[in-house]
């Protein structure tokens, strides 16, 4: 049977214009003829050059074609009309705004005319009058034809516009000129050539530290065989307890040293040690939740206080009444009575840990620092709070009060402030200790002592704030040296005879 080759017929509709649509802007895609036509067109002759009149009838076909240009062709025309456009006010300023020009020049006038201003009293109503007046003659001798001069000068106009001085604590004063040469020779005025006279201000003086004797290290005592964590000096100054993380308790005699006892009971590391002054009693709290009294005439344990949900990290003993604060991991600082072991209050408020407490005489009676960053001053009687002190970023881990002034000092991390009560007012930062301070003391010379996590000790004038002197600790041997951070400090009491 024969078989019949046919060819792909090409469709000339692309190529096509027509009146309501143009012709198609893309380039005509190549086209590889079948093997059978590049045989026919090998055999066939070839076909004559068309003429120039042909040619041109081609073109003319094409004129509607719009012609392919390049991305940055077209930017760069677009660019062209653009600066083509806006190229006469390339020179000219927008349009200023009198009423922002009038905010500015009022901010000027209380930035540096604050002290000058209120000398005078409805200055816009005078102005308005002024210009009201000055319109009123300008027209009247527009029409007279003559003009007429100030015989005052600008200086006095300014005097006359200005009231006499309320106050004689003003800083600008209008005086004689038999004043100025007295008061230039007294209180060493300045006297501008208008006759002003200015007073100069007063050098701001740096308060001068109290001079403070040097301290050393007088005495290494070894016993414990973990973190000290806790320190408690006996008021009459004969000898001192420490509590650690191995869980005792020992009583060592402040004069040559030694140890004098030790006492067990907790099960979990002691986190805190109080001496009263008024009874033969200790008392210490520890990670165990316990809060225990010691009666150091039979050296034992004479009464438990229950109550605290998790680990108790500082106590404080009231210096006037039997009372004992406590304070630990389950954000509550709890008032004990010491005799008959009852709860008297349990301060919630705190929403972290309370590390640090101080009781005083007066109030506010109980104050307390927190991991939340937040001191709060208590009112025993109702239980509540007085005032937050929210100054601190970091946690307050140590608190001391002054033992004269009404006044006390919270640590943080690198950062120590100074307080005044009753109401907690802010006096000043104390700069300097870049360390985590974990305990504060200070004594009746004034003398504030700071213990920082890295063992750094740093020792500071109560009233200037100025860090007189700085010492390192050093590790002990079998110890590393992260491990010469101070956790406990306290000073000895002054025993008046």
């Amino acid at each position: 049977m024969d078989t019949i080759e046919t060819t792909p017929v090409r469709s000339n509709r692309n190529y096509m214009a027509t009146p309501g649509r143009p012709s198609i802007r893309v380039p005509p895609m190549p086209h590889h003829p079948a093997p059978y036509q590049q045989q026919q067109q090998q055999q066939t002759p070839d076909k004559e050059i068309p003429n120039e009149a042909e040619k041109t009838s081609f073109e003319e076909d094409n004129l509607d074609i719009i012609q392919k240009h390049s991305i940055h062709t077209l930017v760069f025309r677009q660019l062209k009309r653009t600066h083509e456009m806006f190229f006469s006010d390339i020179n000219m300023l927008p349009p200023l705004d009198e009423s922002l020009i009038k905010f500015k020049n009022s901010i000027k006038a209380k930035d540096q005319y604050s002290q000058v201003l209120n000398l005078v009293p409805n200055a816009a109503a005078k102005l308005r009058n002024e210009k009201k007046v000055n319109k009123n003659t300008s027209k009247a001798l527009v029409i007279a034809g003559r003009k007429e001069e100030s015989t005052l000068a600008p200086i006095d106009e300014l005097k006359m516009k200005l009231p006499n001085p309320v106050n004689s604590s003003l800083v600008v004063s209008e005086q004689s000129s038999n004043k100025h040469q007295s008061n230039q020779q007294t209180s060493n005025q300045i006297v501008l050539a208008s006759g002003l006279s200015i007073a100069p201000r007063k050098k701001v003086q740096m308060p001068r530290p109290d001079w403070h004797a040097p301290w050393k290290l007088f005495r290494v005592i070894s016993g414990h065989t973990g973190w000290v964590r806790s320190i408690a000096v006996e008021p009459g100054n004969e000898w001192f307890a420490t509590g650690a993380n191995d869980r005792i308790i020992k009583i060592w005699d402040l004069a040559s040293g030694k140890l004098k006892l030790s006492l067990t009971g907790h099960i979990s590391p002691v986190r805190g040690l109080a001496v009263s002054p008024r009874q033969p009693y200790l008392f210490s709290c520890g990670e165990d939740k316990m809060v225990k009294c010691w009666d150091l005439e039979y050296n034992k344990v004479v009464r438990h206080y229950h109550g605290h949900l998790s680990g108790v990290y500082a106590l404080s003993l009231h210096p006037t009444l039997d009372i004992l604060v406590t304070g630990g991991r389950d954000s509550v600082a709890r008032v004990w009575d010491m005799r008959t072991k009852a709860q008297i209050h349990s301060l919630g408020g705190h929403s972290n840990t309370v590390a640090s407490i101080f009781c005083e005489s007066t109030d506010p009676q109980v104050v307390t620092g927190s991991h939340d960053s937040t001191i709060r001053l208590w009112d025993i009687v109702a239980g509540k709070t007085i005032s937050t002190l929210t100054n601190h970023k970091k946690s307050v881990r140590a608190l001391v009060s002054h033992p004269k002034l009404s006044m006390f000092c919270s640590g943080s991390i690198n950062s120590l402030k100074q307080w005044r009560l009753p109401e907690g007012n802010f006096i000043q930062n104390l700069d300097g200790h870049d360390a985590i301070v974990n305990a504060l003391a200070i004594n009746d010379d004034n003398v504030l002592v700071s213990g920082g996590d890295n063992g750094s000790m740093h020792f500071w004038d109560w009233r200037t704030g100025y860090n007189f002197q700085r010492l390192q600790s050093m590790a002990q041997s079998g110890s590393i040296d992260s491990e010469c951070g101070i956790f406990a400090l306290a000073l000895t009491k002054v025993v008046h005879v």
